[in-house]
């Protein structure tokens, strides 16, 4: 059975001290952020029954338990107990809201380093749905910002990184004012998105696939300049085959060659501007390469680049 998630995480001091359930961080949107009943420094005693110790295995207490109602005991700090009521989500649910919120962290410090001209963009994969969340996410206040952030760190790959370079590409010719509405390129009033305004790109060693794709086209049109690390090396699609006795391997079957004709796999995508992040660097809430893209790309605007 799969195990459920509550939207916590707890503090690894006490539970290897004491064997103690101390949360440490409640996820935004998750199971118990949702109740609003539960906070940092709230110390779990007891999950559906079963009282929490240093002997208690959590996942196995929530095995089975997603989308159900399951009753968490909680120290109310007088010596008694307080219940509150949650309904777990699975794995995949949980990593969903973990990486939206990794992305709205990473909106609002590009934010605060740029005092609120840029904007932001992760780019995870190069999917269709992800796509049409770039699409949403261009839509939305990054319209009023001086520029973008476009940030393609660990992007796993997919097929659309030409559909989404159009929309970095193409350039406005008209503008058109609705009735009681303000002026907007003709492209955004008829829906086909485009972003006009100065952008940057900034990607890592963990970037591959199409990612890698994306990053190459990124250079080789000229939209920008590209902040960062080398891309993976990783350039090749693949194809499923499956065998007679069930193996199951993955058939290069096209290469993929670049602007100067190179064939990219094994070749990582360069940058214009390296910065590597130092080990660490997070836990003090710094990210040096969004420091150098935002610096970059203010002077780009500043100067009047477009």
């Amino acid at each position: 059975p799969q195990v459920g998630r509550l939207g916590l995480r707890f503090d690894r001091a006490a539970y290897e001290e004491r064997g103690e359930l101390v949360v440490s961080a409640v996820l935004e949107l998750g199971p118990a952020h949702v109740t609003g009943e539960i906070s940092v420094g709230d110390r779990i005693v007891s999950v559906a029954g079963t009282t929490i110790d240093a002997g208690a295995n959590l996942n196995r207490v929530l095995r089975g338990t997603i989308g159900d109602r399951v009753a968490v005991g909680i120290d109310d700090g007088e010596g008694g107990v307080r219940t509150v009521h949650l309904s777990p989500v699975s794995l995949g649910a949980e990593k969903d809201l973990v990486y939206r919120n990794w992305v709205e962290s990473r909106r609002d410090y590009v934010a605060e380093v740029s005092d609120g001209r840029l904007g932001y963009v992760h780019i995870p994969d190069m999917g269709g749905g992800t796509l049409q969340q770039l699409y949403l996410d261009l839509d939305q206040e990054n319209r009023e910002r001086d520029g973008i952030v476009v940030d393609v760190r660990n992007n796993n790959g997919g097929f659309v990184n030409n559909y989404a370079l159009d929309i970095f590409t193409r350039r406005s010719f008209m503008t058109m004012r609705p009735r009681g509405g303000a002026p907007a390129s003709s492209r955004h009033q008829l829906g086909q998105r485009a972003y006009l305004n100065p952008v940057i790109l900034v990607t890592n060693q963990n970037t591959l696939s199409d990612g890698e794709d994306f990053t190459e086209g990124w250079r080789s049109l000229g939209i920008g300049e590209v902040v960062g690390e080398p891309t993976a090396g990783w350039i090749i699609y693949t194809s499923g085959v499956a065998l007679f006795d069930g193996t199951f391997i993955r058939l290069p079957f096209i290469e993929v060659r670049g602007a100067d004709g190179e064939n990219m796999e094994l070749v990582p995508r360069p940058v214009d501007v390296e910065v590597e992040r130092p080990s660490g660097e997070w836990y003090a809430g710094r990210d040096s390469q969004l420091d150098a893209a935002v610096e970059r790309l203010l002077a780009r605007i500043e100067g009047g680049g477009g």
